[in-house]
């Protein structure tokens, strides 16, 4: 079995945030997860010790260290991943939080939120990613933002974008990813909601929860192939 770290966070509406089915997909494709609850106080180790990381959603900006002092030993965690080439996937916070030590740029509240299942167009610069390469030119992700990577990092390759967000995917160096959407989460998500909060944003909850559970058999599918990549990438 190839072992591999996720990093636990945690949503702006107090969920604890986690792979999900995502880490699923990746135990049944042969690899073995180390989950650290970070947000919780369980220690991340200070040197990185396995052969992938992963790195899920929370409720900050990557450098919000007052707020979320586990944030520095993870941005050390993936900086040290980035240098050695082990493999990386970054999802919302995480995505944001690899474009962040990478050299991008990240900022608060910037540009339109994003919430609940949305589309997403493929890059012609994916064309040859070993993640994204392939994939549908059109497909949906669950979304849950209101903060955005405003500059990729330099020489970052751009995989995918969306209308009020450009970049929902990119990959650092040869085997490093970070993406804005939530591959790991599906309609089932998107219901558990409140409801309230939803009505509050401008949105209407029946709608959204509607969406989602039309468009999640064929989003599924998409991200479902996109974790066997990824387990391959670090099996290999």
């Amino acid at each position: 079995m190839v072992d591999g770290a996720a990093v636990g966070g945690t949503e702006r509406s107090g969920r604890r945030a986690g792979p999900g089915r995502f880490g699923d997909w990746l135990v049944s494709d042969g690899l073995s997860l180390d989950v650290v609850h970070a947000y919780a106080g369980a220690p991340l180790p200070r040197r990185l010790a396995h052969e992938g990381v992963m790195v899920p959603g929370g409720g900050y900006l990557p450098d919000d260290d007052v707020r979320a002092s586990w944030l520095a030993p993870t941005r050390a965690l993936v900086t040290e991943a980035v240098q050695r080439d082990t493999p990386v996937f970054g999802i919302c916070l995480g995505g944001q939080l690899l474009a962040r030590v990478a050299g991008g740029t990240v900022e608060g509240a910037h540009g339109e939120p994003e919430f609940g299942s949305t589309p997403l167009t493929l890059r012609s610069e994916a064309a040859g990613d070993p993640l994204f390469g392939g994939l549908p030119e059109r497909v949906t992700a669950v979304e849950h933002h209101v903060d955005a990577v405003t500059a990729l990092p330099p020489g970052a390759a751009w995989l995918m974008e969306s209308e009020r967000c450009p970049y929902q995917a990119f990959r650092v160096g040869d085997r490093a990813w970070g993406v804005q959407f939530h591959p790991e989460a599906g309609a089932d998500r998107v219901r558990s909601w409140d409801p309230e909060r939803i009505r509050a944003g401008g949105l209407d909850p029946a709608e959204l929860f509607g969406r989602a559970e039309r468009d999640d058999l064929a989003a599924e599918a998409v991200w479902r192939e996109v974790a066997r990549r990824f387990a391959a990438v670090v099996r290999g």
